[in-house]
């Protein structure tokens, strides 16, 4: 690294965001929120909008344009996402946006360098005491020290992480065409009723006989009948171990695994989890009284918020919010996955709560649903486990996709590794 300089340096412009709360729309232009940013990019699975109005209200001090890059200043502080081209957005609260000054520096090295640990570790303790604080204020934003390269070093840089980032981006694209194809399938089947029949035709398409079921207050196709939710499997919930007794909990990875809620909103966009972001330990296993739940459990969030969904690919246990399915009885994990997600409006109805919306145990299980015939189930299974099984195998390709790229990158910014 030839030097090292303030990030005001390499910037045009560091623009606090809005301090008001946006008048929220169904739809309109994005507002970004602190869990739109994500491994350097803006998520946009779930987007909240605002007007015209209210959008040239947000972006009256700046607008973001192409490269520029977003960071969160609390909650947590110090992520970040580039602005893609032709993307039109305003920030919500607790953002900052950055203006790059491209005579100096290239955005997407910017953007790497701010996710290094070398940064990070600096927005971590960025007080005078060195001790960690809750909000990233913008003069400590600005004396931020970032290592930089010649122009040649930082495309090199911006290159090789971003053809890994690439490829994680490949993948994922892959990965939700092939879960869409999965949730058609189901919908087709099981919603519409229009699974093959005898003759391979699509069953109420082709005018197959379906009775009415006053329970689930709709017809079904003649034969199937009317079942709970209790029926896909069997339902577990979780507690939390002292947290005041640190022997309780390790390091993820190196210990029992155990889901909370959170981790399922880290792992948004993926389909299947095998670690959260702490394990616990046999004591802390004791401590809580908790069960190991096998690999194939449906985990569903049962509160704040309600209706997370994963499929563990290992032994795990979770915290107590969740109500999940170990599909011990007669339906397959794919089939009990794709079910709970098509009820999962139903669900969200049936919780209750002042602060915070919970299902219960006990609603939850007694939530009606139609019966297949089960050789359509087994079929079904056989047709999505080779989807699923390419979902997951792209899921571990991008989480070791993630961890070298995470290596490489100290390593390129204090130039232990040379890229030629």
């Amino acid at each position: 690294m030839s030097e090292v300089v303030n990030l005001e340096e390499l910037c045009t412009g560091i623009i606090d965001c809005p301090h008001s709360t946006p008048k929220w729309q169904d739809k309109g232009i994005p507002v970004i929120r602190n869990y739109n940013l994500k491994d350097g990019k803006i998520d946009c699975t779930n987007l909240s909008f605002v007007s015209e109005e209210g959008y040239k209200e947000r972006v009256k001090r700046a607008i973001p344009e192409e490269s520029d890059i977003i960071i969160s200043r609390e909650a947590p502080m110090g992520v970040v996402g580039i602005v893609p081209k032709g993307f039109q957005c305003c920030l919500g609260q607790r953002l900052v946006l950055l203006k790059i000054d491209k005579s100096k520096c290239l955005p997407k090295y910017l953007l790497y360098t701010l996710m290094s640990e070398y940064v990070q570790l600096q927005i971590r303790r960025i007080n005078q005491t060195g001790s960690i604080v809750s909000n990233l204020n913008i003069s400590s934003l600005r004396e931020l020290k970032i290592p930089l390269h010649s122009f040649e070093e930082q495309k090199k840089i911006a290159n090789i992480l971003s053809a890994i980032d690439d490829k994680i981006s490949l993948n994922n694209q892959i990965n939700q065409e092939l879960e869409a194809m999965a949730k058609t399938l189901y919908d087709y089947w099981f919603v519409q009723f229009d699974f093959p029949d005898q003759n391979g035709k699509p069953y109420k398409s082709s005018v197959g006989k379906m009775v009415y079921h006053p329970e689930l207050k709709r017809k079904i196709p003649e034969g199937w009948g009317v079942e709970k939710l209790d029926d896909l499997g069997t339902i577990v919930g979780g507690s939390t171990p002292t947290k005041s007794i640190s022997d309780n909990f390790t390091k993820g990875g190196e210990g029992y695994s155990w889901i909370t809620p959170n981790d399922l909103s880290n792992n948004k966009g993926n389909k299947f989890i095998k670690n959260g972001e702490i394990d616990v330990t046999v004591r802390g296993l004791k401590d809580a009284s908790l069960k190991l739940y096998p690999e194939g459990t449906v985990l569903m969030s049962s509160r704040a918020p309600v209706g997370y969904l994963a499929i563990a690919t290992k032994e795990l246990t979770t915290n107590q919010g969740f109500k999940s399915f170990i599909p011990d009885k007669k339906y397959d994990k794919n089939y009990i996955y794709y079910t709970l997600q098509n009820c999962l409006k139903v669900i969200e109805q049936n919780a209750s709560g002042s602060t915070f919306k919970e299902i219960s145990a006990t609603v939850l299980k007694d939530i009606k649903i139609s019966q297949p015939n089960l050789e359509i189930v087994k079929k079904f299974e056989i047709k999505v486990s080779s989807i699923n099984n390419y979902i997951r195998d792209n899921e571990v390709q991008n989480q070791e996709l993630t961890q070298l790229r995470d290596w490489l990158l100290p390593m390129l910014m204090n130039g232990q590794v040379k890229v030629e």
